[in-house]
């Protein structure tokens, strides 16, 4: 192997190709083990850490979600997503966040009151950088998700999950049934409470 054609050490390796090329980006995101996409998956129960798709990972979202990075601020791809629809691990595809719960923190990164399924997300002490913060990762991916603080809207609930773009991956409401989060649905019905 020739210094030019060794990967970079923290890079993922696989066999597939790079996700992304300058600005054409792939989709090449894990899918519900076990069930067909487009015939309505049954995403419940089917979520893990999918050695497949953390090959597949671009360089920025393999840092971010295995090894605890931080993308930068206002230079990521979700922080000013304003369309409805629900943000899953990137990795093991567990529903994260939804937009009904997104809101603009000015800080650059995509920030929620409130994850969608509870029991889809993690919470851990962290001392780096010589500060206590509370990381979030997710439950069944074990994906480095970003952090919650205590700052968030007040009326509801007052905590402000901070999250990495580069951990997630969004489903438009339109798209909720074919990709297999069809009971999400029910989050973008007139009078439905988030």
């Amino acid at each position: 192997m020739t210094e030019r054609s060794r990967p970079a050490p923290d890079r993922p390796q696989g066999k597939y190709p790079e996700a992304t090329w300058g600005f054409i980006s792939v989709n090449l995101y894990p899918q519900p083990t076990g069930n067909t996409i487009g015939e309505g998956a049954d995403m419940s129960d089917n979520y893990r850490k999918d050695p497949e798709a953390i090959a597949q990972l671009t360089p920025k979202q393999y840092r971010v979600t295995q090894q605890a990075a931080t993308e930068p601020a206002f230079n990521n791809e979700f922080w000013d997503n304003k369309e409805p629809g629900i943000y899953v691990d990137v990795v093991s595809g567990e529903p994260l966040f939804a937009s009904v719960n997104k809101y603009d923190s000015q800080s650059g990164w995509p920030s929620f009151t409130v994850p969608i399924e509870a029991g889809n997300v993690v919470e851990r002490q962290d001392t780096d950088l010589g500060m206590i913060r509370t990381e979030v990762r997710s439950t069944h991916g074990d994906s480095h998700l970003g952090h919650v603080f205590p700052d968030g809207p007040a009326e509801a609930g007052g905590l402000r999950y901070c999250i990495n773009s580069a951990a997630l991956r969004f489903i438009p409401v339109d798209d909720l049934e074919r990709e297999g989060y069809g009971e999400y649905r029910k989050l973008f019905e007139t009078g439905s409470a988030s």
